[in-house]
């Protein structure tokens, strides 16, 4: 029997998107993390992280290295962002019911990807 991926387990593309929803909510409000969506089409923007966070979690969408290095090259992005970015995305799992173990290890999948998105 093939195990279930924390995507599956957790509800799959739906219950994804009113996680990234609720990421954003917390980070439209940052005033280091707010800036960066000013001049940004937010539909496109969390249509597009609603795939990201969905294949980090085992799902069915994913983006190469090269794209991710691609998205964010016109970005100052820093370790202090990408860091308090780690933290919004902790709690908006948590908040939507995660456990503990499953967050962890979403989070340190979204952190193997600091290299691409960090200038």
């Amino acid at each position: 029997m093939t195990e279930r991926t924390l995507y599956e387990k957790y509800g799959g593309f739906s219950q994804v998107s009113k996680i990234v929803l609720s990421f954003y909510d917390t980070l439209l409000d940052n005033d280091e993390i707010g800036p960066f969506f000013d001049e940004v089409d937010m539909s496109r923007i969390v249509d597009h992280q609603t795939k990201f966070i969905a294949s980090l979690l085992g799902g069915p969408a994913s983006y190469t290295d090269k794209q991710l290095r691609q998205l964010h090259s016109h970005l100052e992005i820093t370790d202090a962002h990408f860091d308090e970015l780690e933290t919004v995305l902790r709690g908006a799992l948590l908040d939507h019911g995660i456990a503990a173990d499953d967050v962890e290890a979403v989070v340190a999948e979204f952190g193997k990807r600091r290299p691409l998105i960090v200038r």
